[in-house]
């Protein structure tokens, strides 16, 4: 990423406006700070030459103590004003970059959506997690911090430069020649720290990688007694992440001792130029005054760039990825409206999906025909491909070969790829592995309906007994992802829900693997009222009794990938 990458005012509607404000900020702090060191120079000059006055003796001539007084008080409305442009500039970066981040971040979410379960699933997963929750905060110091300097350096430092012209061209000409060295250090420093700060978001992602497989995997892991062996590898990476960022901020410490000494070095030339050239009269008071208030206000901005670079990497490496993201591809969603699924078949032909990172099709070459207003079983080994079969008839996943397709009253087939994705998925009720709920009370998590719908739905699932067992009832809260609920309620809520949806099209993976014998009758009473309402049921099953309930049974299997040349993507 560029120091502003045109990329961020792309995706960021936020970061156009704070940079345009940071730009006319940087631009009025210019002149505040012209205005502030000749403002300070007529002061002091005035105040030296009316040495009567201040009882040091008669040196000359000059202004009085009325006009010293002006210059004092123009002097401390021009520091209030530089107060409040920092205190503006400061308010506004907060707010623009938790806008900047809450955008990205959605934007980030939103896409990975689009691109669907299959590209996650081959290794981009884990980056789109620590993008969206710890990566991204880390673009908050390139706004606060960072972005602001490298405007006031491209606004300040040719302004004040300029000015000491005027004044002093041979201050100037110092200033000129050493000036260049700050950047010259700067891209030394860049180059020592390159690919650190990549380096050490890769880290943190195969950290959050680990112990986001350690949390999905913890309960077997507990069973078999191994809780404890994922600890020296978690420790580890730990440890490789804390030594990354040592590393970085000790590189950030020297190169900021390196530039403060280089510009103290660069202002106390100026300094001693000055204070020779005053005391053999060969430049008046109020011009050495002005340059030598001016001199460090020239290297400041670059110094402060130098100094916040390395407060902004990470948040650079950060937007990198986010933007790579962003850039991916996205499949053309269809514009053909779905027909009514209440009278609509839906079929696999000859379906093959290559599974991420293994040599294998699952399915492979699986022919599926899912009937209006019947219940159909999909069963097969683990790892055969069962729940992408469902990703495909669901449109998250496009089959590698054969076709998907839906064809409604007029017998005419539509390709899914081609069907409207919002007007197909307003039609399914889909029911996962591990149901997703949504925050709110227990009434608000299984959805709308009249008292009686609710009794009904609650009744077929088990929900009413649930719902009797709590101490608030419908009111009870539920948490994020169905938190306060039992595996077994969240199902029962989740099919409760899936039934007062009144979609035609029901899909349960695996509705029994975290039910007990008591559960799992619950669900199958569930298919029967879902096929005596008319729905289309699709249901994956390894159970025999789930699979006694289907009216049709499909057995999903697994090959390896054909040679090359069968026609299979590589």
């Amino acid at each position: 990423m560029k120091p502003l990458d045109p990329r961020l005012l792309r995706h960021a509607r936020a970061a156009r406006g704070y940079i345009a404000l940071t730009a006319a900020l940087g631009a009025a702090g210019a002149a505040l700070v012209v205005a502030q060191a000749l403002l300070l120079a007529h002061a002091l000059a005035a105040a030296v030459h009316d040495g009567a006055v201040l009882g040091w003796g008669a040196i000359g001539g000059g202004a009085d103590v009325p006009h010293v007084g002006t210059f004092v008080v123009w002097l401390g409305v021009v520091v209030l004003a530089r107060t409040v442009v920092t205190w503006t500039q400061e308010r506004y970066a907060h707010r623009a970059a938790a806008q900047t981040i809450a955008e990205l971040r959605e934007q980030v979410v939103a896409k990975a959506a689009a691109l669907g379960p299959r590209w996650l699933a081959e290794g981009d997963g884990p980056r789109v997690v620590t993008l969206a929750t710890r990566g991204l905060d880390a673009l908050e110091p390139y706004f606060v911090r960072y972005l602001p300097q490298l405007v006031l350096a491209v606004t300040v430092t040719p302004a004040t430069l300029v000015v000491v012209l005027t004044q002093d061209w041979v201050s100037a000409l110092i200033i000129a020649g050493t000036l260049p060295l700050i950047p010259l250090f700067m891209v030394l420093v860049g180059r020592l720290t390159e690919g650190r700060s990549a380096r050490g978001l890769r880290v943190m992602q195969r950290l959050g990688s680990q112990v986001l497989d350690l949390l999905a995997g913890l309960s077997t892991l507990r069973a078999l007694g191994r809780e404890r062996g994922p600890v020296a590898r978690v420790r580890e990476l730990g440890d490789a992440h804390r030594r990354a960022t040592m590393s970085t901020l000790r590189i950030a410490f020297l190169s900021g001792m390196v530039l403060e000494l280089l510009t103290t070095l660069s202002v106390a030339l100026v300094a001693v130029g000055i204070g020779l050239r005053l005391v053999y009269g060969d430049i008046s008071l109020f011009t050495g005054i002005t340059v030598l208030v001016l001199a460090p206000e020239v290297y400041l901005p670059l110094r402060q760039v130098g100094a916040q670079f390395h407060a902004s990497t990470d948040g650079i490496a950060a937007a990198d990825q986010a933007f790579a993201v962003l850039e991916v591809p996205t499949p053309t969603p269809g514009t053909t409206p779905c027909p009514d699924l209440r009278r609509s078949t839906l079929a696999l032909d000859a379906v093959a999906v290559r599974a991420p990172g293994r040599d294998v099709l699952a399915p492979a070459d699986l022919d599926l025909v899912v009937a209006p207003g019947r219940v159909t079983a999909l069963t097969g080994l683990s790892g055969a491909g069962k729940t992408t079969a469902v990703d495909v008839l669901l449109g998250l996943v496009r089959a590698d070969l054969g076709r998907a397709t839906v064809t409604g009253p007029d017998a005419i087939p539509i390709d899914l790829a081609d069907v409207d994705p919002r007007s197909f998925w307003d039609q399914v009720a889909w029911v996962p592995q591990r149901p997703v709920l949504e925050p709110g009370t227990l009434r608000e998590v299984v959805g709308t309906g009249t008292d009686d719908d609710l009794a009904r739905a609650a009744a077929a699932t088990g929900l009413d007994a649930v719902v009797a067992s709590l101490p608030l009832g419908w009111l009870t809260p539920v948490g994020q992802g169905g938190a306060g609920l039992s595996v077994g309620q969240r199902q029962r809520a989740a099919l409760t829900r899936a039934m007062l949806s009144a979609a035609p099209f029901v899909i349960l993976d695996e509705p029994t693997a975290h039910l007990d014998a008591e559960g799992e009758q619950v669900v199958l009473e569930t298919l029967r009222t879902l096929r005596a309402d008319g729905r289309t049921v699709l249901v994956v099953a390894h159970r025999a009794s789930l699979l006694a309930v289907a009216d049709t049974v499909v057995e999903v299997r697994s090959s390896a990938v054909p040679t090359v040349g069968s026609g299979v993507p590589a």
